[in-house]
């Protein structure tokens, strides 16, 4: 794997709803069939809220949305606002990280979601590396949440953004 491959799109992105992000992306926004990993600088920053579009956009192409281990139960009438089908979220409660591992796995693979969105907590590469595989085989929005130590880690993902504030914004 390099680093220069992601520059090599050969499944249709997920427009992130903001053209400069968008600009960047190759493939004009966020990767299908690939992991990605955000790293906000710390909970509560707006890591939701940089998804919203692509959410919005896959719930109304009646593609479901998976929701597995978040760190809080996700706010129903902000996720509508945001153009979210809710009918189209299922939220996946777990009870240790090899819980939430397996989970994830198991929705990667199923090819019944457009997007994965995951919370792992710790996880160790060749973990990772099971759910980059996982989500190779389908075109899927995979997106796990992980804590900003994780940017000294190697990962397997296609694309990592690291997320802090600045002047009040994301």
């Amino acid at each position: 794997w390099r680093g220069n491959q992601l520059s090599h799109v050969a499944n249709a992105s997920v427009p992130t709803g903001f053209a400069a992000l968008d600009a960047e992306l190759p493939g004009g926004g966020w990767p299908t069939a690939a992991l990605t990993e955000i790293l906000p600088q710390h909970e509560g920053i707006g890591e939701l809220r940089i998804l919203g579009a692509a959410l919005a956009a896959l719930s109304a192409q009646k593609r479901t949305l998976a929701w597995i281990a978040p760190p809080h139960l996700p706010y129903a009438p902000a996720l509508a606002a945001r153009g979210i089908d809710l009918a189209r979220v299922i939220i996946v409660t777990t009870r240790a990280p090899r819980e939430t591992l397996w989970a994830a796995e198991q929705a990667l693979r199923s090819k019944a979601c457009g997007a994965v969105l995951a919370w792992p907590g710790a996880i160790k590469y060749p973990e990772l590396r099971r759910l980059q595989l996982a989500a190779e085989d389908n075109p899927v929005l995979a997106v796990l949440f992980r804590p900003p130590q994780a940017r000294a880690e190697a990962s397997c993902a296609a694309l990592r953004l690291a997320l802090s504030t600045r002047h009040g914004g994301l």
